[in-house]
């Protein structure tokens, strides 16, 4: 060969070489752009998570708050319905005494 027929195949092969440097870079430019994405995909799931995390925080403590206003309610009823039973019981004797009084001072008892 000569010099001439050296030259062309010496470039030849650098351009060769040179595409096939350029094919394997732009695929790692593009695994490393996919890696990107995939990160920033996981990065915004966890920030999605964490955010769906808080909210339900937030509301199992209200939630907590109204069963626990809802217990004192229920409690409060429960303390006036014992104080009207109570208050019946009472009434109910005195209407029995008075009644029985009645009847000793010769009335009808109604």
């Amino acid at each position: 060969m000569d010099a001439a027929q050296l030259g062309a195949v010496g470039t030849i092969a650098v351009g060769l070489a040179a595409a096939i440097g350029a094919l394997i870079g732009k695929r790692g430019e593009n695994r490393a752009n996919h890696s990107g994405a995939v990160l920033g995909g996981y990065s915004s799931l966890v920030d999605n998570l964490q955010e769906e995390r808080d909210k339900a925080q937030t509301k199992l403590v209200e939630n907590d708050r109204l069963l626990a206003a809802a217990y004192a309610e229920l409690a409060s009823e429960r303390a006036d319905k014992a104080a009207l039973q109570t208050r019946i019981a009472e009434l109910t004797a005195e209407n029995a005494r008075l009644r029985e009084r009645i009847v000793e001072l010769g009335g009808q008892p109604t």
